[in-house]
């Protein structure tokens, strides 16, 4: 486990299919956080189809790039469907939310500035 040392959660990720990296289970959300440093995270999830986020803001930028099927990511109150290989930027302090329109995987990077 993590102890809140920098480095990363549970085992290390030192590379591989970033798919594999989180298994879909139904009506879930599941997160596997791979980097954890100071300036930023990297964190892959796995969304069951209809399951989301709620509208949030976070203090940092945050990089959203979709690895496996298809999202409805609102920013800002405007929404915007992504598929694989999409990528969007969620800008800090700008509500956000997110609902799976099918099964989908992503990875969420947080860029903190120092």
């Amino acid at each position: 486990m993590n102890n809140g040392d920098e480095g990363i959660a549970d085992e290390k990720f030192t590379g591989g299919n970033v798919l594999e990296i989180v298994a879909y289970q139904p009506g879930a959300v599941v997160s596997r956080e791979i980097v954890k440093k100071k300036t930023g995270t990297v964190t892959v999830f796995a969304f069951d189809k209809g399951q989301g986020l709620n509208e949030h803001t976070a203090p940092f930028d945050a990089l959203v790039c979709v690895l496996d099927g298809a999202a409805e990511i609102t920013i800002g109150g405007s929404p915007n469907r992504l598929g694989k290989g999409d990528a969007i930027v969620m800008p800090a302090g700008v509500p956000h939310a997110l609902k799976a329109v099918e099964r989908f995987k992503m990875m969420l990077v947080m860029i903190r500035e120092m």
